[in-house]
């Protein structure tokens, strides 16, 4: 296992790079993981960095204490009322949650305790989530008069309008097993499985070719932008370049020979 650099016990974001996983891992528990300027610009140095380490084909994003990330420090914010300062604040966040679906590699949330506001926007950004049942989601800031607006974009992207409008309109918790209903997660387990099954749904991912992997993500979000037409004569496109590679010929190769593939991954 490495580590980058700027890995020490007090830093706001540690990562560690074992085998082809990077676990990333929010590191103010005392704070319930809040989303300082400070979180925010180390959380996107992490991801650009596993972006460009080849080693790693998966990202874990989780945290250390009760909570998974509480969102904005509200004591930051605070002490700046100025307009420019929370325009830049906000659009600060929004870079990074692009930054988690243009990332070339699946994003798995392990979301151990509470996600709130921007964490919960964190949640529903990333590509999947597994979540202990002692976890709970809520997009509360109109309870303190600040509608989750930027939260709301990922949100909405996740669960159903209805669903959505409803957190966004009373700030209501749900629980993990009404999150993985509603689409918010994907799994929900006892808290003493939740590393287990984390690894599970690695393994499952990491099984597959890299170049799946990738073209997959990325399909998978631009389809989305597109009007029906649009998203298949993208997505055609997509997967007659993805038949040209040698992966993929030799997986289709390989199932008509009823054998396994011989994947360099695998080898």
């Amino acid at each position: 296992m490495h580590t980058a650099p700027s890995n020490s016990p007090d830093y706001p974001v540690l990562i560690g790079i074992e085998k082809d996983i990077a676990s990333i891992t929010l590191n103010r528990p005392d704070q319930f993981n809040p989303l300082s300027e400070q979180t925010l610009a180390a959380l996107q140095q992490a991801l650009v960095q596993c972006a460009e380490d080849d080693s790693v084909r998966l990202v874990v994003l989780g945290a250390r204490g009760p909570a998974f990330c509480a969102g904005h420090d509200l004591r930051e914010m605070r002490a700046r009322p100025s307009k420019a300062y929370y325009q830049q604040l906000f659009q600060q966040c929004s870079n990074l949650m692009r930054t988690i679906v243009d990332l070339p590699k699946p994003v798995i949330a392990r979301v151990q305790g509470l996600a709130t506001a921007a964490g919960c926007q964190l949640v529903a950004t990333c590509d999947l989530a597994v979540a202990s049942d002692s976890a709970r989601f809520a997009v509360s800031g109109i309870t303190i008069g600040l509608f989750c607006s930027t939260p709301g974009v990922a949100l909405s992207r996740n669960v159903s309008r209805k669903q959505a409008f409803e957190m966004l309109m009373t700030g209501e918790f749900i629980d993990a097993e009404t999150a993985r209903d509603y689409g918010l997660v994907n799994r929900v387990v006892p808290a003493g499985e939740l590393d287990a099954e984390v690894e599970r749904l690695c393994r499952s991912i990491l099984r597959h070719p890299q170049v799946s992997l990738e073209t997959g993500k990325r399909m998978f979000y631009r389809q989305l932008e597109k009007n029906l037409e649009g998203a298949y004569k993208y997505a055609s496109e997509v997967m007659a370049c993805n038949m040209m590679d040698p992966e993929a010929l030799e997986g289709v190769q390989a199932f008509i020979d009823k054998r396994d593939p011989d994947w360099p991954h695998r080898q």
